[in-house]
């Protein structure tokens, strides 16, 4: 049985599953799903297209699946899907999609901190943590256990890789490759995130291995060289391979 204050609003057409706890000043609107399990505290606002999973806990003054802040969307369709054991804190904005993707996604396991903003057609992986007052620009992919602090401002159509730290304060236009650590200003690579990779249980041959794949990455002018260097001089085993795969597929190039 679902407990819904009186004092929240839940449109007669939204669909709500078992064990959700809805708490006062909330707003449901149409076109909206729900699962099972999931916790609304005061104040939360789920726009139409919304798409919820289980086990969620949204916090004050969120607003999911609101209507993107892009002027080329005319009132399509579109949805805003969130996964499963996400906590999205106070004030957390998660634009639906534009007829670009038609959907924004907020995998599993993850954790969006105060005021952070997702934009349309962003697609946030499993197990990611997103600090304070971070903004994503539209269609943002973020892969699976990355680590972004607070105030980070992304520019739209930018790719974050897996397992990396982003210091807080940064601002990139660029992609940010995998296993790394990004900082300083303007943005740069600033190693390996070595504590990071060693929480995630990889072995320390492992993580050698990956800092002399950046090394060789980053020590000819042209990546496609390096690209070379490391196909030719290492294991491809399959972290070195998302390397190299998420390198030659970069549309806005990676940061040096």
């Amino acid at each position: 049985m679902n407990q819904i204050s009186p004092l929240a609003y839940v449109h007669p057409e939204a669909q709500l599953g078992d064990n959700n706890i809805i708490g006062p000043f909330c707003y449901i609107d149409q076109n909206t799903v729900i699962g099972n399990n999931n916790t609304l505290r005061n104040g939360v606002t789920i726009h139409t297209g919304a798409r919820i999973g289980d086990n969620n806990e949204f916090f004050p003054g969120a607003s999911i699946s609101t209507k993107p802040q892009d002027l080329k969307f005319v009132g399509e369709i579109t949805t805003c899907q969130v996964g499963n054991n996400n906590s999205i804190r106070e004030n957390v904005t998660l634009s639906r999609g534009t007829a670009s993707k038609g959907t924004t996604i907020i995998g599993n396991n993850n954790l969006l901190m105060e005021s952070m903003h997702v934009a349309h057609d962003c697609v946030i992986g499993n197990n990611v943590i997103i600090g304070n007052a971070t903004k994503f620009g539209g269609e943002v992919i973020v892969d699976d256990n990355a680590i972004i602090s607070a105030a980070v401002l992304t520019h739209q159509f930018c790719h974050i890789g897996g397992y990396v730290m982003i210091q807080g304060g940064c601002r990139f236009s660029q992609d940010i490759p995998p296993y790394i650590i990004a900082g300083k200003d303007p943005v740069k690579y600033a190693g390996i995130n070595i504590v990071g990779l060693r929480r995630r249980k990889f072995s320390n041959d492992l993580i050698n291995l990956v800092h002399d794949a950046y090394r060789l990455l980053y020590s000819k002018g042209v990546l496609k060289e390096g690209i070379l260097e490391i196909k030719k001089n290492l294991q491809i085993t399959p972290e070195i391979q998302y390397i190299i795969d998420f390198v030659e597929s970069s549309q806005r190039g990676i940061i040096r």
